[in-house]
């Protein structure tokens, strides 16, 4: 997707999310970087923005926080170089979990729970594996597959957040794909945040 595309999305959808997790994995730094100003330019706030992988980006821009992937620096590292970041970190097992926490991720972002776009013919990992993760006391987003009528059953799972890409970015509007999320967590009573 163009970043222009993408910042007009991130304009209209963040007053309604807690993050903004730019996962534009194939670009450079240099191109990352020019993405944020935009973003910034366009008053999306640096602490709704957070960074796939780019460390580096993520600290020079001072956006909220960086999201580790399995062959990222350590959450540690991270943490001991760039205190001021919050870290994520991807899993996809209960093991993985135990490991993200010891290495002191601030939260995980679990998945994919549902069947996804994303991950055409892979196997879910199902809200089972999330309780399990849930059970570590750290933090869990919730990504993959997920979707307004599936939420609560994620919440009661044991998320803390939802992440959402397809649900959004596909949407022909995509404010009001966030606010159908926003509105079943509302009215549910669930107690999660919300998150993309």
């Amino acid at each position: 997707m163009p970043i222009e595309q993408l910042t007009e999305i991130a304009q209209a959808i963040h007053p309604y999310v807690t993050a903004i997790h730019l996962r534009e994995k194939q670009k450079t730094a240099r191109e990352l970087f020019q993405a944020i100003d935009y973003f910034t330019k366009k008053d999306i706030p640096l602490t709704k923005i957070i960074i796939n992988d780019r460390v580096d980006v993520a600290h020079v821009t001072r956006a909220m926080g960086v999201q580790l992937a399995y062959h990222s620096l350590e959450a540690n590292t991270v943490k001991k170089y760039f205190p001021e970041l919050r870290i994520g970190s991807s899993i996809h097992s209960y093991e993985e979990g135990q490991i993200s926490k010891e290495n002191g991720a601030n939260f995980v972002l679990f998945g994919h729970v549902f069947p996804s776009k994303s991950k055409p013919g892979k196997n879910p990992k199902g809200l089972e594996e999330l309780k399990r993760i849930a059970s570590l006391n750290i933090p869990v987003i919730a990504i993959g597959g997920i979707t307004p009528e599936n939420t609560r059953q994620v919440a009661a799972a044991g998320a803390n957040g939802i992440a959402v890409m397809s649900g959004v970015l596909d949407a022909v509007d995509p404010v009001e794909a966030v606010k159908s999320y926003v509105n079943v967590l509302k009215n549910g009573g669930e107690s999660i945040e919300s998150f993309l």
